[in-house]
């Protein structure tokens, strides 16, 4: 039988898409159904490597986990990553193709649609129901005319829509009922049903709400879906998302990770932040350092040059010197590696045009900007023993001194990452690192903060469990299941050429 597909748009960004499509796609594996996620475009500095040899954006990698399937390039096939405000780099079916400005992105996106349904075709051949996820806001028309992210794709493929608002942020029954008024007919006859996310009460005091959306678009009222707090225990996609500062005065250690404005990768501490014995600060700019850290992490980036400069305009490269001579420790993840050495070359312009500049000095290692992006799963140890799966997700080539005391050992036999003669500054490419429990224990007592009193991999698999229950008391699963359907053939749309990575 063809797989049935359905897509999940929103009346904007951050209102629970991607935590929807991870819990259904739980719940309909939990029915025996073969499920696959999907989304067309992505924006997102949060990615992930896949056993196919590319990435894709963070949140399809846990609505993969949560489907009980290998993450897949074809989850996801456009991915940006922002460099900055007004560029970003384009990641088509897992690799690299270029570096595009924002306005030009837009007569590019005619190109990628192509790719887009030749990577839905695929996972249509693999599943008995694919779950396709939107970006952003359904009601952006400004941006129709090449959209393949919300109603281009749709309309594209013949896919039923169904509708998300966030109750949370107010207004909920305007933002639902105004994205009809302004989307055109051929769209709005796409959207077959609504969902209200994040309420918080009585449901009861809804009702009438739920009959004013129902009656002033027509669409049906798929579930009124209460606040999900175990959805901090899963990856934010973005950081944003990210957990206000939580105090934990019984804390053992207290952990720094420096928040600059192209932070990439930032789940690789969600780990950290789920131990009791552990005070995560996600520092902002302008934040000083504290003084009693004990350990400050630099994590990665998407725009390692450009992050530098921000970090010494805030002060922190003050502050980094002053924690290593009282004696705390530094760790630098890919892109924060990069920063602690000597000095970063870019004789490219990967990043923009060509330059070099001084690096913190913490390390003595130089990188170069150069070469092809590194993107593999790995596993290994670390230098006191301790074992670790993670993966490289990287531009570039560091080499120095302080490599001879390499950070971490791969199952191969590579060696990655540096060490200072004091043992305080660290620094290697490894993403993930934390979301080991033996690695992730033996960070913490490195920390004197003890060993780790909690098992990741299974918090994050019961928390999914818990969503798919979450959602099948709340969202009408039968009626979903029937709105969705084969989509039709995209074979037209295909003939234009795919788009291949430089």
């Amino acid at each position: 039988m063809a797989a049935r597909a359905i897509m999940f748009q929103g009346t904007g960004s951050d209102v629970g898409k991607s935590l929807l499509v991870a819990g259904l796609a739980r719940l309909l594996r939990h029915r025996g159904l073969a499920v696959r996620p999907f989304k067309p475009q992505n924006m997102s500095n949060n990615a992930a490597v896949t056993a196919d040899g590319g990435e894709i954006g963070r949140a399809q990698a846990l609505q993969a986990l949560a489907a009980g399937v290998p993450p897949s390039i074809h989850m996801n096939p456009v991915l940006l990553k922002p460099q900055s405000e007004v560029d970003a780099q384009v990641v088509v079916q897992g690799r690299v193709v270029g570096n595009i400005a924002a306005a030009r992105y837009q007569s590019m996106k005619a190109t990628l649609m192509a790719s887009v349904l030749d990577s839905f075709t695929r996972l249509c051949g693999e599943a008995d129901v694919v779950l396709v996820e939107g970006a952003g806001s359904a009601s952006e028309v400004n941006l129709r005319h090449a959209d393949i992210a919300n109603m281009g794709f749709a309309r594209a493929a013949s896919v039923p829509v169904v509708l998300i608002g966030d109750i949370e942020r107010g207004g909920v029954i305007a933002s639902l009922v105004g994205t009809r008024a302004v989307l055109p007919a051929d769209d709005t006859r796409l959207i077959e049903g609504f969902i209200v996310n994040r309420f918080r009460g009585d449901s009861a005091l809804f009702v009438g709400g739920m009959r004013a959306i129902a009656d002033a678009t027509g669409w049906r009222p798929l579930g009124l879906v209460p606040y999900f707090d175990g959805a901090r225990h899963l990856p934010a996609e973005d950081i944003l998302g990210m957990a206000e500062r939580e105090p934990k005065p019984d804390a053992k250690a207290r952990v720094v990770v420096l928040a600059y404005p192209r932070v990439s990768n930032f789940d690789d501490f969600d780990p950290l932040r789920m131990e009791p014995g552990v005070e995560l600060i996600f520092l902002r700019m302008g934040e000083p350092i504290p003084g009693d850290a004990d350990l400050v992490i630099l994590p990665g980036s998407k725009a390692t040059l450009a992050d530098l400069a921000a970090l010494r305009a805030t002060g922190w490269d003050i502050d980094l010197a002053a924690h290593v001579r009282r004696g705390g420790r530094v760790l630098g993840i890919c892109g924060g590696y990069q920063m602690l050495g000597a000095k970063i070359a870019d004789p490219e312009g990967i990043e923009g045009a060509p330059m070099t500049c001084a690096g913190l000095g913490l390390l003595d290692v130089e990188t170069a900007l150069a070469g092809d992006k590194m993107l593999l799963e790995v596993s290994g140890s670390t230098a006191d023993g301790a074992p670790f799966r993670g993966y490289e997700m990287h531009v570039g080539r560091t080499g120095g001194p302080d490599c001879a005391r390499p950070l971490v050992t791969f199952g191969d036999g590579r060696i990655d990452g540096a060490t200072s003669p004091s043992l305080l500054v660290e620094g290697c490419y490894v993403h993930g690192l934390f979301a080991h429990d033996a690695q992730r224990s033996a960070w913490l007592r490195r920390l004197a903060a003890g060993t780790s009193a909690i098992g990741y991999g299974r918090i994050v698999e019961t928390t999914l469990d818990a969503l798919a229950e979450h959602l099948e008391r709340h969202i009408d699963c039968e009626a979903l299941l029937r709105m969705a359907r084969a989509p039709r053939s995209v074979a037209a749309n295909l003939q234009r050429p795919i788009l291949q990575p430089r």
